[in-house]
């Protein structure tokens, strides 16, 4: 193995094993304050926003600590050089240990501290040849596997990104290389976009996978993932580190995925999308992919389906906890070791009156050359300072409240006050997350007693989530006046949806009276006013029920047109439903009447589908 210890200075490389020690109970006190403000997170971008701000607290931690060390070190041989500059007797001066056998009293040696920083470099090596390798499978997909796509996609890609907002130049290749759709490049990106892909999506799905990858460049997402690269390289040997990155991907996939949905306004046909690409998962991690999260949580999330809270705040509350506590454990057993460090040494007695030099082997040697109880002690005692008020904030972390947060001696009494306005309205008995939630999220007593005037009981979750979704008692007048009865959960999911009153209204208009389970599903499906009369125009009359249904499979106007041309008249929409799933098409029906079969009804073309004569 390469000695780095000829590169540096011992005294550096002391420092250096230190500022990454004091890095193991630093970056866990970190992640659980990222967990904690996890808990009250629900917006993606926050979500994203946070991971992003913490993971540049870890790599700053390091390089802060030791940046202290040195200064701390700096300060401590300056006034041990002049205390030292008295004369000292004789006596006294041979009283004095012996620096170069001194050794400290917890064990660790100086050559423990140079081992240590030898396998921190290693390990940067390592993953640095990693990337590096990633870099060049990236440049040999844009050289060899990239070819330009054709003028018609070309121009379907410029104008999502007209419509996204991005005015530099962006190339969009096809590639054999990946099964799913990514992202290379910094300054002028190129958008790879696999044959699978073209050849597997519809254009609807398609258009919001293209959209997906703009919304990374939109984001300048390409830079942040090479910092997570950076960071992940030089503290790897720390699992929070992985954890806070591997949070940053997710929620910078939910962020675009918002984005393209945004854009393109399908839901269902984006998740059919991510599910279609779900096993092609080649790209190297310097790209970023469309399906570079687990699937089913996206999916999830983007057809509205609402996780349990007390789920997602008792898995981030455990690691905080857990990160808290194992970080408490290491700064006090550093706190220890300083102690341990600090061995008693006999002090020179000052002579008075006397003019004894010192003697050659106790003159002042440069601090490089001390041995390492001198290099350990110092820097170590100013550290152990701070680390000790460290652990007053073992107490359960405060969630974060806004910037307004009163300072002064009547801040209890402007709390008490809030929760005494919840008491009135019924809500005691509320936890401190509760009440930082709601605080947070604007539920006050008045809109609480609004809500109960509405006949709505509410708690404390189903509160936060009706304010975070905007759900005033106007929208839930407005919903009732068009003959809807739904609790808080249905309003919730309406509202994600995008169930507006004018909506509601409109299928009243057209004889339609669904519910609140209807509605959400009809939105999730984009079943919209217009489809339901172009349908009717063909003479169909179905159900809510049946709307749905025939959304999810694909049922058209254009599609029952074309098979009511191709002889298949008064079907009902089940019969349309039926006939989309096994398949039976325009020229399904034709080539029957090539091998001689005509004036087939539905049934007879369905066994001759099912068993698959033609």
């Amino acid at each position: 193995m390469t000695d780095f210890s000829g590169w540096f200075s011992p005294a550096v490389m002391h420092l250096v094993a230190w500022a990454l020690l004091h890095f193991l109970w630093q970056g866990m006190v970190l992640a659980a304050v990222f967990a904690a403000l996890m808990a009250t997170s629900r917006s993606a971008s926050t979500r994203y926003a946070l991971a992003v701000s913490v993971l540049i607290l870890m790599v700053a931690a390091p390089v802060a600590t030791f940046l202290f060390l040195r200064q701390s070190s700096a300060m401590t041989h300056s006034a041990t050089a002049t205390s030292l500059s008295v004369t000292v007797a004789p006596r006294a001066a041979r009283q004095l240990p012996d620096s170069s056998q001194a050794l400290p009293a917890s064990g660790i040696s100086s050559d423990t501290f140079l081992w240590l920083v030898r396998i921190w470099i290693a390990g940067v090596i390592f993953f640095s040849l990693r990337t590096a390798g990633g870099m060049l499978v990236i440049e040999r997909l844009q050289r060899r596997k990239a070819t330009p796509v054709t003028q018609r996609l070309l121009q379907t890609c410029l104008e999502l990104q007209r419509r996204v907002g991005i005015r530099r130049a962006i190339r969009f290749c096809r590639c054999n290389g990946l099964d799913v759709p990514a992202v290379i490049g910094w300054f002028r990106p190129i958008v790879l976009l696999p044959m699978t892909v073209l050849a597997g999506l519809s254009q609807a799905q398609l258009e919001a996978v293209i959209a997906h990858e703009l919304a990374h460049i939109k984001r300048w997402d390409y830079f942040v993932n090479l910092f997570q690269i950076a960071a992940e390289t030089l503290l790897f040997y720390h699992p929070a580190v992985w954890w806070v990155s591997r949070r940053i991907r997710l929620e910078r996939e939910n962020c675009c995925d918002d984005m393209a949905v945004w854009l393109c306004g399908n839901v269902v046909d984006y998740a059919r999308a991510l599910t279609y690409m779900e096993g092609g998962r080649t790209a190297p991690s310097l790209v970023m992919a469309a399906s570079g999260s687990p699937l089913a949580a996206r999916v999830m999330r983007l057809l509205g389906a609402r996780t349990s809270r007390e789920h997602v705040l008792g898995t981030s509350l455990t690691i905080g906890v857990v990160c808290l506590a194992a970080g408490v454990f290491i700064s006090q057993a550093f706190v220890r070791v300083a102690h341990a460090e600090l061995r008693p040494v006999a002090a020179p007695t000052v002579a008075a009156k006397t003019t004894t030099s010192v003697p050659a082997k106790l003159a002042i040697q440069p601090y490089f050359s001390m041995s390492a109880i001198e290099m350990s002690v110092r820097p170590t005692v100013r550290l152990a300072q701070l680390a000790v008020p460290s652990t007053i904030v073992v107490a359960p972390p405060t969630p974060p409240v806004g910037p307004t947060q009163a300072t002064t001696n009547d801040q209890p009494a402007s709390q008490g006050s809030y929760i005494d306005s919840l008491k009135s309205v019924g809500l005691d008995n509320l936890s401190v997350d509760d009440l930082v939630a709601m605080k947070i999220q604007g539920v006050t007593a008045d809109y609480v007693r609004q809500l109960h005037d509405l006949g709505l009981k509410p708690g404390a979750d189903d509160l936060i989530a009706l304010r975070i979704q905007g759900i005033t008692p106007a929208y839930i007048r407005d919903i009732r006046a068009g003959g809807i009865t739904a609790n808080a959960d249905d309003l919730i999911a309406m509202k994600i949806q995008g169930v507006t009153p004018d909506y509601v209204r409109a299928l009243h208009e057209l004889g339609l009276k669904p519910d609140a389970d209807d509605l959400v599903a009809m939105r999730i499906q984009g079943v919209t006013p217009e489809y339901i009369r172009d349908i009717r125009a063909l003479g169909l009359n179905p159900t809510a029920d049946d709307l749905v249904a025939m959304q999810i499979q694909g049922v058209t106007p254009a599609y029952i047109k074309a098979l009511s041309a191709a002889g298949l008249s008064k079907l009902t929409s089940d019969d349309f439903i039926a006939a989309k799933v096994q398949g039976i098409t325009p020229e399904f029906i034709d080539k029957a009447r090539q091998h001689g079969f005509h004036n087939l009804d539905l049934d007879q073309l369905l066994e001759l589908k099912q068993t698959g004569i033609l």
